[in-house]
């Protein structure tokens, strides 16, 4: 029986395989992943992004547990920052969410950027569909600490939830161009802080001035204390009040599509790309055409053109 098979009928062993072949690129993930891939598309994805330090895993914590309390099965995917020495995940299973490790109604998944900026790591998306093929309902997928130029996530996501904390000084103006620009909702953790009041303010400012949405939601701000689960159920219905507006405006087909338009083609460019190497690889047809190139007896935009024509008469 194939890894695919067993992941169908329920083997978590065969899932954490599956996912750590993905992760190492293994060839044969490949082909796990095209039987898998017709019983992908139900679960709804939740991204939570933010800087680091902002309570991220805490809160990611806390929604489980009410997911779960409403019997709702979860996945988590959590990216970490990559370890100098393994080139595996620093924080490993993530010891801040053991409390699930019992559940088998939870599959919790570490991974590691390995060099992959935009705040996820390159197999995120994959592993995404094995646990959408797994039957989870939900899978949360926390970015790593990220910066105004890492929001790969919303390519990923249904429902991304942006994660603040008061006391971070201008992070704001310096969000504006980035982060900031991505969230459906945003989420103003440890609000017993000083400043929680001024950060709101500032926010709210923001958001009314900027770019209108072209789905024309309003986007929310909650408060929570994630550590003693404060706000967490007006967090969990501002994700239902998103999911609600998204499936009766036909906005998820809409954005499943662009993301699926995303996926195929980072994948056809990939495995082009690869190919081509490979092909003018032989024979040590690259390296003489790099030397000719670098003594300026060719230039590179010709020699480019020519391969593409021979490609593609």
């Amino acid at each position: 029986m194939s890894l695919s098979q067993k992941i169908l009928n329920g083997d978590l062993t065969a899932a954490s395989r599956l996912m750590t072949d993905i992760d190492e690129e293994i060839d044969s993930a490949i082909k796990e992943l095209k039987e898998l891939y017709p019983k992908t598309g139900k679960a709804w994805i939740i991204g939570i992004t933010g800087s680091s330090g902002v309570g991220k895993s805490t809160l990611v914590n806390k929604m489980v547990e009410a997911f779960r309390s409403g019997s709702k099965t979860v996945g988590v995917i959590a990216v970490d920052p990559t370890s100098p020495f393994s080139g595996g995940a620093i924080l490993g299973d993530r010891v801040r969410m053991q409390s699930h490790s019992t559940d088998e109604g939870v599959f919790i998944r570490s991974l590691a950027t390995r060099g992959h900026l935009g705040g996820i790591s390159r197999s995120t998306h994959d592993i995404i569909k094995v646990m959408d093929a797994m039957g989870k309902d939900s899978i949360f997928v926390e970015t790593v600490g990220v910066g105004q130029d890492e929001v790969d996530i919303v390519n990923a996501a249904d429902t991304t939830i942006v994660v603040l904390v008061p006391g971070l000084g201008d992070s704001i103006q310096a969000m504006k161009a980035g982060v900031l620009e991505i969230g459906d909702i945003f989420v103003i953790n440890k609000c017993e802080r000083e400043g929680a009041d001024r950060l709101e303010q500032e926010l709210s400012f923001m958001l009314q001035t900027g770019d209108n949405r072209s789905d024309d939601w309003t986007i929310p701000i909650y408060r929570t204390e994630a550590l003693k689960g404060v706000g967490i159920n007006k967090l969990m219905l501002g994700i239902h009040r998103h999911q609600e507006m998204l499936n009766r405006k036909g906005l998820r087909q809409q954005r499943e599509k662009e993301r699926v338009k995303i996926e195929f083609l980072e994948i056809l460019r990939s495995s082009l790309m690869n190919k081509l190497l490979q092909k003018l690889s032989q024979n040590g047809n690259l390296d003489r055409m790099l030397e000719t190139i670098a003594k300026r007896e060719r230039d590179p935009y010709t020699v480019v053109e020519e391969i593409i024509q021979n490609i593609l008469p």
